[in-house]
Protein backbone atom coordinates (compact mmCIF):
# COMPACT_ATOMS: atom_id res chain seq x y z
CA UNK A 1 0.00 0.00 0.00
CA UNK A 2 1.24 3.60 -0.30
CA UNK A 3 0.02 7.12 0.87
CA UNK A 4 1.02 10.16 0.22
CA UNK A 5 -0.31 13.23 2.67
CA UNK A 6 0.83 16.88 2.37
CA UNK A 7 1.25 18.81 5.84
CA UNK A 8 1.90 22.04 7.73
CA UNK A 9 3.42 22.59 11.12
CA UNK A 10 5.88 23.78 13.25
CA UNK A 11 9.53 23.25 12.31
CA UNK A 12 10.85 19.92 13.29
CA UNK A 13 7.46 18.34 13.05
CA UNK A 14 9.01 16.19 10.13
CA UNK A 15 11.45 14.62 12.32
CA UNK A 16 8.71 13.81 15.23
CA UNK A 17 6.97 12.10 12.33
CA UNK A 18 9.60 10.26 11.12
CA UNK A 19 10.92 8.70 14.62
CA UNK A 20 7.26 7.32 15.33
CA UNK A 21 7.11 6.47 11.74
CA UNK A 22 10.75 4.63 12.40
CA UNK A 23 9.68 2.59 15.14
CA UNK A 24 6.93 0.64 13.13
CA UNK A 25 10.04 -1.45 11.36
CA UNK A 26 8.44 -2.50 8.53
CA UNK A 27 7.26 0.71 6.69
CA UNK A 28 9.26 2.21 3.73
CA UNK A 29 9.20 6.23 3.81
CA UNK A 30 9.86 9.70 3.60
CA UNK A 31 8.75 12.77 5.17
CA UNK A 32 9.91 16.36 3.71
CA UNK A 33 9.92 19.22 5.54
CA UNK A 34 10.37 22.62 3.53
CA UNK A 35 12.51 25.44 4.82
CA UNK A 36 11.24 28.19 6.21
CA UNK A 37 12.46 31.27 7.66
CA UNK A 38 15.48 30.96 9.87
CA UNK A 39 14.68 26.91 9.34
CA UNK A 40 16.59 24.40 6.32
CA UNK A 41 14.51 22.05 4.48
CA UNK A 42 15.03 18.36 5.89
CA UNK A 43 14.50 15.11 4.33
CA UNK A 44 14.27 11.50 6.34
CA UNK A 45 14.18 8.43 4.19
CA UNK A 46 13.21 5.01 5.92
CA UNK A 47 13.74 1.35 5.14
CA UNK A 48 13.70 -1.95 6.86
CA UNK A 49 17.17 -2.80 5.46
CA UNK A 50 19.14 0.18 5.29
CA UNK A 51 17.14 2.40 8.25
CA UNK A 52 17.23 6.27 8.42
CA UNK A 53 18.46 8.85 6.55
CA UNK A 54 18.27 12.15 6.87
CA UNK A 55 19.43 15.58 4.84
CA UNK A 56 19.48 19.11 4.94
CA UNK A 57 17.60 20.38 1.92
CA UNK A 58 17.26 23.43 -0.29
CA UNK A 59 14.71 25.56 -1.65
CA UNK A 60 14.44 23.57 -4.65
CA UNK A 61 14.43 20.14 -2.96
CA UNK A 62 18.46 19.12 -3.57
CA UNK A 63 20.41 17.87 -0.57
CA UNK A 64 22.63 19.93 0.90
CA UNK A 65 25.99 18.63 2.09
CA UNK A 66 27.73 20.56 4.79
CA UNK A 67 31.28 21.13 4.06
CA UNK A 68 32.73 19.02 6.80
CA UNK A 69 30.64 16.13 5.85
CA UNK A 70 32.10 16.53 2.61
CA UNK A 71 35.72 16.83 3.74
CA UNK A 72 35.39 13.57 6.23
CA UNK A 73 33.77 11.77 3.17
CA UNK A 74 36.93 12.45 1.49
CA UNK A 75 38.95 11.44 4.09
CA UNK A 76 36.96 8.31 4.82
CA UNK A 77 37.19 7.16 0.92
CA UNK A 78 41.19 7.75 1.54
CA UNK A 79 41.28 5.94 4.67
CA UNK A 80 39.44 2.88 3.79
CA UNK A 81 40.61 2.68 0.16
CA UNK A 82 37.16 3.04 -1.00
CA UNK A 83 36.03 5.27 -3.82
CA UNK A 84 34.89 9.28 -3.16
CA UNK A 85 31.83 8.37 -5.36
CA UNK A 86 30.33 5.97 -2.85
CA UNK A 87 31.74 8.22 0.24
CA UNK A 88 29.25 11.10 -1.93
CA UNK A 89 26.64 8.32 -2.53
CA UNK A 90 25.73 7.61 1.39
CA UNK A 91 25.91 11.61 1.62
CA UNK A 92 23.51 11.96 -0.55
CA UNK A 93 21.49 9.19 0.36
CA UNK A 94 21.63 7.20 -3.16
CA UNK A 95 20.52 3.61 -1.85
CA UNK A 96 17.27 5.33 0.06
CA UNK A 97 16.48 6.69 -3.53
CA UNK A 98 16.96 3.75 -5.21
CA UNK A 99 14.48 1.26 -2.94
CA UNK A 100 11.86 4.17 -2.31
CA UNK A 101 12.02 5.30 -6.54
CA UNK A 102 9.51 2.41 -7.17
CA UNK A 103 7.07 3.72 -4.60
CA UNK A 104 7.86 7.41 -6.08
CA UNK A 105 6.28 6.02 -9.10
CA UNK A 106 3.25 4.74 -7.96
CA UNK A 107 2.18 8.11 -7.57
CA UNK A 108 1.69 9.12 -11.48
CA UNK A 109 -0.83 6.09 -11.55
CA UNK A 110 1.53 3.45 -12.25
CA UNK A 111 0.97 -0.36 -10.75
CA UNK A 112 3.42 -1.65 -8.50
CA UNK A 113 3.95 -5.16 -7.90
CA UNK A 114 6.01 -5.88 -4.59
CA UNK A 115 6.96 -9.58 -4.33
CA UNK A 116 8.69 -10.51 -1.22
CA UNK A 117 9.67 -14.40 -1.25
CA UNK A 118 8.46 -16.71 1.08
Amino acid sequence: MRAELAWQARPGTAGEIASALAGWNRLRFEVTEDSSPGCDGVRYCYTPDLGIFTAVTGANGDILVPEDRLRAAMGMALRLGESLEDEIGRLLGTAWDNELETFRRAADGAPVRWLNAV
